[in-house]
């Protein structure tokens, strides 16, 4: 049997456990930097497949790292488990650990024959938190040599374009009165803010095609005869490098100040987690994912077509930029369905995203088989 059928034949003797973690993480969505059952669950069943497992790693509860192996080449496959408000796993990462999870254990098959450490690392709170930053700044990724994980998408494809991207609350403060009775009394805090969004709106002429912003009132007053003196808004604003994104961050400034100005309130913003960065595939392991993937009846049209690759952000870019890393995107069908709809939750725990489990789980460990014995590349990844 050759190194790539025992990753494959051990991932697939494991298929009923990497299945129902998948269910069970969906069905138990917890936000990001909270996921303690679903953290435990992942970390618990690396543990009862022989991983040294450590928890509460950089200070996070719900962070996590198990390895076997004691080679020079280390491999990293990240885990995400974190949910979104609302619609649950409507991104798919609950197909992300177990797939990851799978990965790393029919790596670990193989880990002595290949000279590799390999590690299966737990990051919480990839929307928008930035657990895997917090574990760049402690320390984890410094002695890896590769990192890699999947992501659920409606289409195949290589890559994405991870665009760099700032998490913020905008708050108005201004003063109550009595809307009908002394409405001159108040400084409308809501009014600031509809002036800034408006602001932003005609402001989106002028935008580079890579800028993007959007937000929601998080906040919007208590009641309709009392003018706001309170207002919270919610912003993601992205560029596609992260000096572009500070350049249109002075401009987005600038309107929720014109929002302040106007109205006679007071802005204060604050930064929400860790600014994500854009993302650097590695090329060379890219291919050796290509060759995997396609091994197991992955295709790659769009690819090959030339079409316009999806933009998406994630902090495993950051992690690009410290360790070789690739973050590719794995098809389930969705029948329409766009990442963080419903309907894609709904999709994530079909037949055919189970399938895409164990898929995604054999198609990472091999790209790890091919990184290990492609002499060149081994080399250059030893050689951080």
């Amino acid at each position: 049997m050759t190194l790539r059928e025992t990753t494959a034949t051990t991932i697939e003797g494991a298929r009923t456990e990497l299945v129902a973690l998948s269910h069970f993480i969906h069905a138990h969505p917890e936000l990001g930097y909270e996921e303690f059952a679903s953290s435990d669950a992942v970390a618990a069943a690396a543990e009862s497949w022989g991983f040294r497992v450590e928890r509460a790693i950089a200070d996070l509860p719900t962070a996590f790292r198990a390895t076997t192996g004691s080679g020079d080449l280390h491999v990293v496959f990240c885990a995400e488990y974190d949910a979104l408000p609302d619609v649950g796993h409507a991104c798919g990462h609950n197909i992300i650990a177990a797939a990851s999870l799978g990965a790393a254990l029919g790596l670990g098959a193989v880990a002595d024959d290949l000279n590799l450490t390999v590690t299966l690392l737990g990051t919480p709170s990839e929307e928008g938190g930035g657990g895997k930053i917090d574990l760049i700044n402690a320390g984890y990724f410094d002695d890896a040599h590769a990192a890699m994980m999947v992501h659920p998408f409606p289409e195949e494809r290589l890559e994405a374009i991870c665009l760099a991207v700032d998490h913020f609350d905008v708050t108005y403060s201004g003063k109550a009165a009595h809307a009908s009775a002394a409405p001159w009394e108040g400084l409308n805090a809501l009014d600031a803010l509809t002036i800034a969004q408006v602001a932003i709106g005609l402001l989106r002429q002028q935008f580079r095609p890579e800028d993007q912003v959007h937000g929601i009132v998080a906040e919007g007053g208590s009641a309709a005869n009392i003018t706001p003196s309170r207002v919270v808004g919610r912003f993601m604003a992205r560029s596609a490098t992260r000096s572009g994104l500070d350049v249109l961050r002075q401009r987005l400034n600038a309107c929720f100040e014109a929002g302040a100005l106007a109205t006679g309130t007071t802005l204060s913003v604050e930064e929400l987690g860790h600014p994500f960065s854009h993302m650097v595939s590695d090329l060379d392991i890219l291919a050796h994912y290509r060759d995997a993937a396609e091994a197991v009846g992955r295709h790659f049209f769009l690819d090959d077509e030339g079409g316009a690759k999806p933009t998406i952000s994630t902090d495993m870019a950051n992690v690009s930029l410290v360790v070789p890393a690739i973050h590719p995107l794995l098809m389930i069908p969705t029948h329409g369905a766009v990442n963080h709809q419903p309907e894609f939750t709904a999709a994530c725990v079909t037949p055919a995203a189970d399938q895409a489990v164990i898929d995604g789980a054999i198609a990472l460990a091999n790209t790890a088989v091919g990184v290990a014995e492609d002499v060149s590349l081994r080399e250059r990844l030893l050689q951080r």
